[in-house]
């Protein structure tokens, strides 16, 4: 079972954020090598925090060295050994944080002319395959972890953001 924690600012709108980031994060998993932890017994976590570009700035300066804000960033708090264990009987599984930043994701939702829903959907299921060990630092991991956003946003009726118009 999959149980969202989500802290939200009040500049995020009133949308049903719970459910968006569940229903991303069930498809980025389904995608993923562990599509167990979103359809087992265990029961798994993932923190949302929807914030503010300073606190992203800061966090992203503080743990990313880069002191500038950006769209998501991810803190992973589980190994692939545990992802692995599918036991109804183990500990809660704590897959990580992930932190959007609301007038970056604002902005490019409208440079791409399509809703914060739409794009936070798709930064949520990025964010959650670095909680699952996908990352995009090298070609081919950056290929396979591309074509997994694509399928997992196609489960959510959301069309490939990298597609021919990049």
């Amino acid at each position: 079972m999959l149980d969202i924690a989500l802290d939200a600012d009040p500049e995020w709108d009133s949308s049903n954020w719970v459910e968006l980031a569940r229903k991303a994060a069930s498809s980025a998993i389904a995608e993923s090598a562990f599509p167990q932890l979103g359809s087992g017994p265990r029961s798994v976590e993932l923190g949302v925090r929807l914030t503010n570009d300073a606190e992203v700035r800061a966090l992203n300066a503080e743990w990313r060295g880069r002191d500038k804000a950006t769209n998501v960033l991810s803190f992973p708090m589980a190994e692939a050994d545990e992802m692995d264990d599918a036991s109804p009987d183990g500990p809660e599984l704590m897959l990580g944080d992930i932190v959007l930043a609301h007038g970056v994701c604002l902005a490019e939702a409208a440079e791409k002319a399509i809703s914060i829903e739409v794009h936070a959907s798709h930064l949520l299921v990025h964010g959650t395959l670095h909680l699952l060990g996908y990352d995009h630092h090298d070609d081919a991991a950056a290929t396979d972890m591309e074509a997994r956003e694509v399928r997992a946003l196609a489960r959510l009726g959301i069309a490939d953001p990298y597609g021919a118009d990049r």
